[in-house]
């Protein structure tokens, strides 16, 4: 029996969040929305654009706003009448195109992501060359009116080679009027020659008071002191902020920090974290728990080389670091412990590895690395 399409995942939604085409404003990228203004009314468009920049930054919501504007902005014709250059990307949530693009209807628009898989019911792992290929009848059913066609292809580091082969071919020979929007966590991935053949617009990580007028948008708005812990554990991402409170990634990491609060580590706390994260129904628990843990060994690392993290991100946090990683040479052994657990971790999701298993197994290597710096 087939799926339904509503039931069907999107492969580029954050879970617990809205997805970005339901953005209407993008905050804290003003900088990479002038950029595209200034190329756009300069004619000096381009018909691909690379967004980059670090995961839930605001890349797929800049790109959905980018793709609104061009296809509910008439094009200028020169004439003695012609509209003033806008100054903004901002269109209407009233506007056809607006109500067509959430709704996943707008003719002028295709977008590139990974397919679902009816057989195995779940989505594929990367983006196929079927359905690059799709583009050829996109481009061909919709020249007819002579309109801007916009396609978004997120992410485009999901792409396999023969897609990303495919797609290089309309880069290098783009159809009239059309306009490719890459995003792109790793652009180092892609081949050069998709790189070379398009602009790039960088976004940074966002700053701490941006970020927390994202947090603001949600039903319930984290306390102040919540937002800098996510700040300080995001790195800058709405979009990890926005996983970790859906997941409760703030009582995760305080519950890692209290199992090394003290100099012999909480045995049995330890054991209820790493039995939460066992089941189909808590995967991901446990992908966010190895995140954490690496996490956490980045923070040990970087705080004995001298980089104290501007605030803590867990109750305690401050003394369990001083006390864990007081100099270099403790950095240097929880950097190297960060490395071996990391490949540990993929390791372990390769081979199936019992999720409690291996979340213990991390537990007893950093209880081990911790008694050896005491010594």
């Amino acid at each position: 029996m087939a799926t339904d399409p509503e039931d069907i995942p999107e492969s580029d939604r954050i879970e617990g969040a809205p997805h970005p085409r339901e953005a209407e404003a993008l905050i804290g990228q003003d900088a990479a929305e002038a950029r595209f203004l200034e190329a756009y009314t300069s004619d000096r468009m381009h018909h691909g654009w690379l967004i980059t920049g670090p995961r839930g930054v605001g890349k797929a919501t800049l790109a959905w706003r980018i793709a609104r504007f061009l296809l509910a902005t008439p094009a200028d014709d020169g004439g003695m009448f012609a509209a003033p250059p806008p100054n903004t990307l901002d269109i209407s949530p009233d506007h056809p195109v607006a109500r067509r693009l959430m709704a996943l209807s707008e003719p002028g628009l295709f977008l590139l992501r990974r397919p679902w898989d009816e057989k195995a019911k779940r989505l594929k792992g990367d983006i196929t060359v079927d359905e690059v290929r799709k583009l050829k009848g996109f481009f061909a059913l919709s020249a007819s009116d002579g309109g801007r066609r916009v396609v978004i292809v997120d992410v485009a580091d999901e792409m396999n080679t023969s897609a990303a082969n495919a797609l290089l071919k309309l880069l290098e020979e783009p159809p009239a009027g059309a306009v490719l929007l890459l995003i792109s966590h790793q652009p180092s991935r892609l081949l050069p020659t998709i790189r070379s053949r398009c602009r790039e617009l960088r976004l940074g990580p966002l700053a701490p008071e941006a970020l927390a007028r994202v947090m603001e948008g949600l039903e319930e708005t984290p306390s102040p002191e919540d937002t800098l812990r996510l700040n300080e554990l995001a790195a800058g991402s709405a979009g990890e902020a926005l996983r970790l409170t859906h997941l409760g990634g703030l009582s995760l990491y305080a519950e890692l920090v209290a199992i090394f609060g003290h100099r012999d580590f909480d045995r049995p706390r330890a054991l209820k974290l790493a039995e939460s994260a066992v089941g189909k129904a808590n995967a991901d628990r446990f992908e966010l728990i190895l995140r954490l843990v690496d996490l956490f060994l980045a923070r040990l690392a970087r705080h004995g080389a001298g980089f104290v993290p501007a605030a803590e991100a867990a109750p305690g946090e401050a003394t369990c670091l001083a006390r864990l990683s007081p100099h270099p040479h403790a950095a240097r052994a929880w950097a190297s412990l960060q490395q071996e657990l990391s490949a540990r971790a993929g390791h372990g999701r390769a081979v199936n590895l019992d999720p409690a298993a291996l979340i213990l197994d991390m537990v007893f290597r950093i209880n081990d690395t911790a008694a050896r710096q005491a010594a």
